[in-house]
């Protein structure tokens, strides 16, 4: 068998060097050379091909209608949260990369749903390279998790975490973390570009071949994204992100990759001294309790994935002198901009020497264009002065000529709110609903058209 021996590819041009330099040789960019493995001759059987045709066996030409198609089949992970996440539970082959910012509750929520996995007579292994197995143990013992049975491996080599994994063959495994394993076939160190994505390649051929799910957790960088090459999301066939702030017990993981399930769904999470536990009603986080209602207040019904959630916007409206500014937190900045000059124009509503703050409340961000109508209603009761009323929700797109565009499944949307109790809704026109529907009792809807339509009707309603 040949040697394999260290090159250098550029990112750009696919140009080799036998050495690392600042410039391509080739095409005289710099800093795009990474480390890859090539065989010292090149026509020997390519170093990857048992492992493909491990893979995927040979088969004929045939179209999709004749090809029998079955759901996978998905394993629960006991937490109803993660499994929304993942379209159901694990799956078998499944490679999921899950990312966070330190100490967010990555490795808490995954030792959790291994211990229960275990419980239920499914074979587990947790491979920790930042910790040793004793700090394991200790935060089991933490947790809550007495009697654990879930098998644990301290290493960092890949081929011994291989050999393990084709040794026991459990139904999961988790990395923790990507960052830390390291090939003997690489000089370079752990963490580097091509370490991670040579032993992610790796270990997603051992998923595949074998059938045994592999969680890879993945370190984040400064602005929040997955440390290491983009091209290890594409590798994957989960994408989870956590999200949250340190400083609260409440913890988002939403999908951003998913070919078992929804896109863009959130489970929602509250830490305790036990661990991560599920929260029910993730409505209740995002609203605040206000006694009576207060100005620069409206909660709108929002969409994270299939699941309806209400979410408070609020907005602080205050004299800005001649540098007013336009702040947002959980909301688009330009958006709100646009907002504040359809708001003058079409509906005389002025704020070009105020100051405008406006934020959504829990820390969910919201990236839909259904909270214009709520921002905006917000904003006007901020510079009036005068609370909205009690019980009141809206949703809709506002676009630049000042009309009120539908939202996307609004009947789902009012049925989320009638259903927490809320009382009055101006929604878009084409999103009310027939008469005598049952499911909104106890809501009044008014369908409105244009922004300025819906400040009128907030004003006869106040």
């Amino acid at each position: 068998m040949a040697k394999d021996k260290t090159i250098y590819t550029c990112n750009d041009c696919g140009g080799t060097s036998p050495k690392w330099l600042g410039k391509c040789p080739h095409c005289n960019a710099w800093n795009t050379l990474v480390e890859s493995i090539a065989e010292s001759n090149a026509p020997v059987k390519n170093r990857y091909s048992s492992q493909f045709q491990s893979l995927a066996k040979a088969s004929e030409v045939t179209t999709l209608s004749d090809i029998d198609a079955t759901d996978m089949a998905r394993t629960p992970t006991g937490h109803e949260e993660l499994d929304r996440v993942l379209g159901g539970g694990i799956v078998e082959g499944g490679v999921v990369l899950i990312g966070g910012d330190p100490g967010i509750g990555k490795s808490t929520l995954l030792l959790q749903a291994l211990d229960s996995l275990q419980r239920a007579g499914q074979s587990t292994l947790y491979v920790t390279g930042e910790e040793s197995g004793a700090q394991i143990a200790l935060r089991s013992r933490r947790l809550g998790l007495d009697g654990s049975q879930v098998q644990v491996l301290a290493e960092i080599q890949l081929e011994k975490i291989l050999a393990t994994l084709d040794h026991i063959r459990p139904t999961i495994a988790v990395i923790d973390s990507i960052q830390t394993v390291y090939s003997d076939q690489l000089t370079s160190a752990p963490g580097s570009v091509a370490q991670v994505r040579e032993c992610a390649a790796h270990l997603t051929r051992a998923a595949k071949a074998s059938g045994v799910c592999i969680v890879l957790v993945g370190h984040v960088t400064k602005e929040g994204a997955l440390a290491g090459p983009r091209v290890l999301e594409h590798m994957v066939d989960t994408v989870l992100y956590f999200e949250g702030d340190t400083h609260s017990s409440f913890r988002l993981v939403r999908a951003i990759k998913n070919r078992f399930g929804a896109v863009n769904e959130i489970g929602v999470f509250a830490m305790t001294e036990k661990g991560l536990k599920g929260v029910s009603n993730p409505s209740a986080i995002f609203l605040s309790q206000h006694s009576e209602p207060v100005p620069g207040s409206c909660v709108m019904v929002t969409l994270e994935g299939t699941r309806p959630l209400l979410v408070e916007i609020q907005a602080l409206v205050d004299s800005g002198g001649p540098s007013p500014r336009r702040l947002s937190v959980g909301l688009d900045r330009d958006r709100l901009a646009m907002l504040l000059a359809v708001l003058h124009r079409h509906a005389g509503v002025a704020c070009m020497d105020q100051d405008v703050f406006v934020n959504a409340v829990g820390g969910v961000r919201i990236s839909e264009p259904a909270a214009d109508l709520a921002v905006m209603l917000a904003i006007a009761s901020s510079l009036r002065g005068k609370a909205l009323p009690k019980g009141f929700i809206a949703f809709g797109e506002v676009g630049l000529a000042g009309e009120v565009r539908p939202a996307p499944r609004g009947q789902e949307r009012l049925k989320e709110a009638a259903k927490l109790g809320f009382s009055v809704a101006i929604v878009p026109k084409a999103n009310a609903p027939k008469k005598n529907d049952k499911a909104f009792d106890g809501l009044t809807i008014h369908a409105v058209e244009r922004i300025e339509e819906a400040l009128n009707l907030v004003r006869s309603l106040g």
